[in-house]
């Protein structure tokens, strides 16, 4: 009810939301899996973005959540499984990533072999949403075994065991980023079962409501300084000067944390953003860019006034 009520203050459509209050009474979640879905406290902003994702899963497709660093693409995967009330399984991709480690794998048991299920195959029967995360980490020939899954057959043949129909509700949802090390370029056949939805940069209003609904016992005058510290580096970034390693939004968040449990602001920012780049050259730069925001004298009292 909460997720509903934040969107409808972004402006979403009220027959969209009526949609997915059909949607969840025609799929009903079984007892037993009410544990997998996410109950999230950040709320992903940009009524565009939400629009598509939603339109998209209640026609039935898998969508592609593709964007740069710290968009929030993991919150918005959590908000849509939230949303929709449906067990989310989430896989992390990563260069060791097989068709095993996603359908699922033999193993002894009870003096015979079973098929022990992987997350994508728990996932088809139980019409969950599947969030695989950093899809383009794996190895192309890898995720070859989910096309017939996410195209019109949605089926998965597991050789040597039965053909599996995925639930009506099973949904995929991927999420990538091509900045970070080790990533691929997917494979086309794979891109084109997916809807793809590019998340822009965050901008500053959207950090600062994102600020506010952590932090409410905020300084609202110092606040602001943090929100600035990672738009400073997020355009460092984008202009080639630093690597993205410190456009941290979870560093940001974790500083504050530790400032509102006592710590000094400086030592936090040290912790959640500098600490995050090991170059020495880019934490000079990184240095400089906090202390135009944030001076060596500032307490913790300073940025929550109830401490």
């Amino acid at each position: 009810m909460r997720l509903t009520q934040e969107l409808l203050k972004q402006g979403i459509s009220e027959k969209l939301l009526d949609d997915i209050k059909y949607f969840k009474h025609f799929y009903k979640l079984e007892e037993n899996l009410q544990d997998r879905v996410p109950s999230t406290e950040t709320v992903f902003y940009g009524k565009d973005i939400w629009s598509m994702c939603i339109t998209a899963i209640l026609e039935g497709e898998n969508i592609l959540l593709s964007g740069p660093k710290a968009t929030g693409k993991n919150v918005l995967a959590d908000n849509i499984c939230e949303l929709f009330n449906r067990p989310q399984w989430n896989t992390s991709f990563h260069v060791n990533t097989d068709s095993s480690s996603l359908i699922g794998t033999d193993t002894f048991i009870d003096n015979e072999v079973r098929l022990r299920r992987g997350s994508v195959y728990e996932c088809a029967i139980n019409g969950g949403f599947g969030v695989f995360d950093e899809i383009n980490m794996a190895k192309n020939d890898a995720l070859v075994v989910l096309h017939s899954a996410l195209d019109y057959r949605k089926v998965i043949d597991v050789p040597g065991y039965e053909k599996i129909k995925l639930h009506d509700a099973t949904r995929f949802i991927g999420t990538m980023n091509y900045e970070y090390a080790g990533t691929k370029e997917l494979n086309e056949a794979l891109v084109s079962r997916f809807m793809t939805i590019d998340i822009p940069q965050i901008e500053e209003d959207t950090l600062m409501l994102i600020l506010k609904e952590y932090f409410p016992d905020a300084n609202p005058e110092i606040l602001p300084q943090f929100a600035g510290i990672f738009l400073d580096l997020q355009e460092k970034s984008k202009n080639s000067e630093i690597s993205t390693k410190s456009v941290d939004l979870r560093g940001i968040i974790g500083s504050l944390k530790t400032i509102r449990r006592g710590l000094k602001p400086m030592l936090a920012v040290d912790m959640g953003v500098i600490g995050k780049t090991f170059d020495q050259f880019e934490k000079e730069i990184v240095l400089d860019v906090i202390k135009t925001r944030i001076r060596e004298s500032w307490e913790a009292a300073d940025v929550f006034t109830s401490r």
